[in-house]
């Protein structure tokens, strides 16, 4: 099923805007996984089965895999999560963006190798950068647009043509020329809750890949508010390191999965 399909169906299905980011650090592993091979594996896989049924969405950063020579361990995650978990999409952090060459190779990086259901872009080096990607009509392509780090402003924030912010122009490039299949989301820092407004009044009911919340302190009521279509979904809230590590014995996933339920039920209170 295509991503946005599925990315629909778990909205439904799970009553759920939260994304479990899957950034594996083994410096805050649990004592019993250090030192095991497959370490990286069991703590990502753990962490998947005691959420699947609260996550509209997994994203694995890959270089936390990468980083690690764990690129076999990310295969196998996202095997077990096709497997035990279908119609919860995995979407592929890699923020990759080149030339269309190398661009063809990074999308069959993601969509053939990993079987990834969507994988993160950047937009900087315009569209033959992008077309490649969109040669897997039913993957989704999430481009960068306002991202919630501080730097971000460096360039998102200039003034271009027309008097529009740059992160505006991507927002109405992406939504008017590059979504040809329907497939495309975008990037929205929780950060920036008026500029999270901003983007969803031009891309309509687009659905939005919102990082910030949890660690990086986005708040949970502004992002709701003014991320939401109309329909109160269109929001991937991606928390990451408050869920992985909010515990550090045996019962990792269990208190991960009480920490994810919290989130995913604030979530909705303001939906």
């Amino acid at each position: 099923m295509p991503f946005i399909a599925d990315l629909a169906a778990a909205w439904q299905k799970n009553d759920s805007l939260l994304c479990v980011g899957l950034d594996p650090d083994l410096a805050k592993f649990p004592a019993h996984l250090k030192g095991r091979p497959d370490a990286i594996y069991e703590f990502c896989r753990a962490i998947v089965d005691a959420t699947a049924d609260i996550a509209c969405a997994f994203k694995p950063q890959i270089a936390y895999f990468a980083g690690e020579s764990a690129e076999a361990q990310l295969e196998a995650l996202i095997d077990h999560i096709h497997a035990e978990h279908p119609g919860i999409p995995v979407i592929l952090d890699a923020k990759r963006g080149d030339i269309g060459a190398t661009a063809a190779q990074y999308a069959r990086e993601a969509f053939v190798r990993y079987q990834a259901d969507a994988l993160t872009v950047n937009p900087y080096m315009g569209l033959d950068s992008i077309e490649p990607y969109l040669d897997y009509p039913d993957c989704g392509l999430i481009v960068l647009c306002r991202t919630s780090n501080p730097g971000g402003s460096d360039l998102q924030n200039l003034t271009v043509e027309g008097g529009r912010k740059l992160y505006q122009h991507v927002a109405s490039l992406v939504a008017e020329k590059w979504n040809r299949h329907g497939q495309a989301a975008l990037v929205v820092g929780a950060t920036f809750p008026q500029e999270l407004a901003e983007v969803r009044g031009i891309v309509g009911d687009m659905p939005l890949l919102v990082p910030g919340v949890g660690a990086q302190g986005g708040d949970v009521q502004a992002t709701v508010s003014a991320g939401r279509s109309a329909a109160g979904t269109g929001l991937m809230i991606n928390s990451s390191r408050a869920i992985l590590y909010a515990g550090h014995d045996e019962d990792f996933a269990g208190q991960a999965r009480r920490v994810a339920l919290a989130t995913r039920d604030e979530i909705n209170r303001f939906r």
